[in-house]
This record gives C-alpha cells, structure tokens and sequence, in this order.
C-alpha cells in the first residue's frame, strides 16, 4: 500500500509539474500599457506631481496595484487618486454613492469621480502636473468607466494637464461593433458618446477617438499620450492574453463575464425578470416566476442562432431583482463568441418569450420609469419603440446595424493594433 501511495503521490507531483510547466512555457502574450511603462522606468512621470484614476483592475502581470506601483516609482510623485464607480479599491457597490476619503494604503487622498460630481473640479486638480487613466474595459458602451475616461479628458483640457492612458485589452476583442449610436437627447453616464453598444476599441484607442472626433464637450482635446500594449491583436478575446482577470465590478467576476453582459444587461434595466444579477452567474440567465423553462429553452435552441445554446435553469436570486423567488428560464452558453450575436441575444429570447405568454410584456410589466434607462442605455427610444409594436428582432436589426459601417470607418483612423 505504501508504495501504491508513493506512486500515487509520484504520479500527482509530476502532472502538477507538467501543468506547471505548461502553463510557464504558454507564458503571458500581452504586456499592458502600465507593463510598458514600467519598462520605460516611468519615463513620462519623472518629476512629475501625479493623479491617478485607477480600480481593482489596474494591475501588472503579478497581480500589484497600479497605485502601489506609481507610490514607489522612483522620482514620481503621486500625489491624488481618482474613484470612479465602485471606488479605487472596489469596496462600493454597482449605483453606491463613493465619498472622497483617504487611501489606507498609502494615505493619499482619493477624490470621488461617482459622489458630488463626476467630472474632476478645478480644486481636485490642483496641485496636478500629470493625469494617468488605468482601468481594464469591458467593451461595451454602457459600462461607466469609459464615461469617467471622457470627463478626465475634458477636465484636464479644461486645465491644460496631459492625459496617460495606459492601454489595456478590450475583452471582447477588437473586430466586434454592434448596436446604434447614442442619439441626441439620450446621451447619459451609461451612453456618455456616440459610439456604438459594443465599440470594438480599446480604451487607449477609444481615448484616441474622443479627442479626435470632438466628441468631449464643446469640442475640447486634451494632451493626450497612449502607453500601448505589446502582443495584442484584434482577433484576440481576453483568455487569449495570458492576462490575470481581476474583476471589473462585482457583477462581471470572470474573463468571460464580459461576453455575457451585453447579451443580457439591456433587458436586465427592465427589473422585470432575473438576468443572474443576485445570483451566481451574473448576466448569463432570463429567468422568471412564469416561464415555463423547457418551452423557452426548446424555442430558442430551435433559431439555431449561431455560436450560442440554451438550457434550462430553476434558482432563486439571493438578491436584487426576484429575490428569493424561485425562478425558471435559460441559461446562456457561448460556444462560439466570435459569431454569436451578442447584444441581440436579449432581444430574440424576449421575442420567443412574447410569442410563447403574450400577456407577459415585459415593458407594461417594470416600473415605468425603467423605460427611461432602457432607451439610455440603448442610446436612443428607437429601438424599444420599434420592437414593441410585434417583439420581433426583425424590427429593430436595422436599427442596431446601420450605424456600424460609418463608425467602424472612422474608428479604423485610431487603430493602434492590427
């Protein structure tokens, strides 16, 4: 027996070996733009008084904080953080108030960019020789950190301080654009430019485009410097980059959490049915007290939409909307993110969903005011107004596609990756 066990324990040791050195000799592909600054020894901060925006997500390929990164560099002077929603460190909930405080770490002064205002003041940035922006998108238009992005950008040409964006993936590669462009009337801190629902850019490039378009307010540009990636391509989704995936907000926990969110979050504004938001799986359900599962399932595995499948799911939210309510829908598995059709996903499960218990409409369902984010995020009324006169995608696909070739022609002038 002893030396089955050490046979065991032999062959255990060397598989660990062996997946050790496999993933070692895979290594990492991508090396950010906060890893390329490091290389240059901060060459763009020396002598400099630095603010810094940054989050969880700031972090180089050993899991170490930007913030703590930029208050050892030698000869850079950090002196003021930013916090965007969910604050620098990530202690605040998805909406929650973040108050300005003290960094416990390094004792710094954090001024909130989600409280009072969420634009910097004047008074915020004195003091300021240098602005640096480091945090990981997740490539779709309604997550807020690139509205904090184009807020910095205006408040620093406002105050004539150069902006550092240090580049980072976008997780849902660079190929894919999709949905309309915020229209005029619907723009918002969930649709703060006209770009497209998914927009295809890192946030470097993204920070390229704000400028050069004039699409900050009044049409201000800043000094603007991009510290690019190295390795990355536009093919690439984020388990491609050999990156560590820190969670950008509570709800999209995983690499591929960002895949999910916009096939679900739009319909998620409704507050009508569970999306896995308080939940396990945030943004991978729709679920309801009323649907019969099998149903939903059967209808939608039989569009055969490309690059997805359905199954069955019965939960009950620990939190937010359906709290404690047993629930039963589908559960959404991409098995080929590259054709599926992310953001219409929602749209076409609302469609079978309609055809199946017509009497169940969403939109009559939810508190009205819920209309009002629904077409903010969406960047314009168009949509929802179109797909409720039948719940049919058919008559909205028009709307979410024809804004994508012009955009994508301007958007190409600011690649900075093939």
């Amino acid at each position: 027996m002893k030396t089955l066990a050490r046979s065991i324990t032999a062959t255990g040791v060397a598989l660990m070996l062996t997946l050790a050195l496999t993933v070692s000799a895979s290594g990492q592909i991508v090396e950010t733009g906060l890893e390329n600054l490091m290389k240059s020894n901060y060459g763009i901060l020396k002598g400099k008084r630095v603010g810094l925006v940054t989050n969880p997500t700031g972090v180089d390929r050993y899991l170490r904080s930007t913030v703590d990164l930029l208050f050892r560099a030698p000869d850079v002077k950090l002196v003021a953080l930013y916090g965007p929603e969910h604050g620098v460190r990530g202690e605040f909930t998805a909406g929650e108030y973040v108050d300005s405080e003290q960094d416990p770490s390094t004792g710094i002064p954090v001024y909130s960019l989600y409280g009072k205002t969420r634009k910097p003041t004047k008074e915020m940035l004195q003091g300021i020789d240098i602005l640096v922006y480091d945090i990981q998108d997740i490539g779709s238009r309604s997550y807020t950190f690139i509205s904090s992005l184009g807020l910095l950008m205006e408040a620093a040409a406002e105050n004539n301080i150069p902006v550092v964006v240090l580049d980072r993936p976008n997780p849902l590669g660079g190929i894919r654009m999709e949905g309309a462009l915020t229209r005029p009337g619907f723009f918002s801190f969930v649709s703060q430019f006209a770009i497209p629902y998914i927009h295809g850019l890192t946030v470097g490039e993204l920070a390229m485009l704000l400028n050069g378009e004039g699409m900050l307010a009044n049409g201000v540009k800043c000094d603007l410097h991009v510290i690019k990636m190295a390795g990355w391509s536009r093919m690439m989704y984020f388990e491609e980059t050999g990156l560590p995936w820190v969670l950008s907000s509570p709800h999209v926990p995983h690499r591929d959490s960002p895949l999910y969110y916009p096939a679900t979050g739009i319909a998620g504004e409704l507050y009508a049915v569970s999306i896995g938001v308080g939940y396990t799986i945030p943004f991978q359900t729709f679920a309801s007290e009323w649907i019969n599962a099998d149903s939903l399932t059967a209808r939608l595995n039989n569009l055969k939409l490309p690059g997805v499948i359905f199954r069955p799911i019965h939960y009950k939210p620990y939190y937010s909307t359906l709290q404690g309510k047993m629930v039963h829908g589908v559960q959404l598995h991409l098995t080929d993110p590259s054709v599926a059709p992310l953001s219409l996903l929602q749209f076409y499960i609302m469609q079978e969903a309609h055809v199946l218990w017509p009497e169940k409409n969403l939109f009559e369902m939810c508190d009205p005011s819920r209309h009002s984010m629904f077409d903010k995020v969406c960047g314009t009324d168009e949509v929802r107004k179109a797909f409720t006169k039948s719940f049919r995608v058919s008559d909205i696909m028009g709307l979410w596609t024809n804004d994508i070739p012009g955009f994508r022609k301007t958007a190409a002038k600011y690649f900075l990756y093939d």
